[in-house]
């Protein structure tokens, strides 16, 4: 499936959609489009219950950064084709947290719709904190409340960054922060409603 950038292209109406699933209220769990592909781009959606000051790894030296309570929104992707590397292996990672701590109440219930869409993959036992997402997944206050996926081998994650700080109200929590693999853009962000 290649992408398109023009308006109303491939691309465009899958970022659209996207867009319109993360309005829905309530859990939400949403896996689109090609069936064949194992791969693909999501956002998970977080409510962070408290204000939190989190080191995300390595970034920004090691500095605690700021979280404010309320949603947050993550753009990533998984382009393989097994394992943690293809679709269903990362959301259910991000699901999970370390330490033996219990994973996002969403873990089951994601299992079970991945798993309907043709995605099968075993939980995790547990994780270590790599990327910087897992930093804000593995903190008690934050809850993973929505996916939405689309299977795709298209890098789409840019684009949908982009449309998501069109939004009103919604902005980069820090600058290149979750965006490792796309430099100097962030894929974590906050104010999703």
């Amino acid at each position: 499936m290649g992408a398109q950038s023009e308006s109303g292209g491939p691309a465009e109406r899958a970022i659209l959609s996207i867009m319109a699933e993360l309005a829905v209220d309530g859990e939400s769990i949403t896996i689109g489009d090609d069936p064949a592909c194992r791969g693909g781009v999501y956002v998970l959606r977080l409510a962070v219950g408290a204000p939190l000051l989190v080191r995300f790894g390595r970034y920004a030296g090691g500095r605690a950064i700021a979280v404010p309570a309320g949603e947050c929104l993550y753009v990533g992707s998984a382009l393989g084709a097994r394992g943690a590397v293809a679709l269903a292996g990362r959301l259910l990672r991000h699901a999970t947290r370390s330490g033996g701590r219990p994973a996002h109440a969403i873990r089951e219930s994601l299992r079970a719709r991945l798993a309907a869409a043709g995605l099968v993959s075993p939980l995790p036992a547990g994780k270590t904190l790599r990327w910087h997402i897992d930093y804000l997944l593995d903190e008690a206050e934050v809850a993973m409340t929505g996916v939405v996926a689309m299977r795709t081998t298209a890098r789409l994650e840019g684009a949908l960054v982009e449309r998501l700080l069109a939004q009103p109200g919604v902005v980069p929590l820090a600058p290149g922060l979750g965006g490792s693999d796309d430099r100097g853009r962030s894929h974590l962000l906050v104010g999703g409603r």
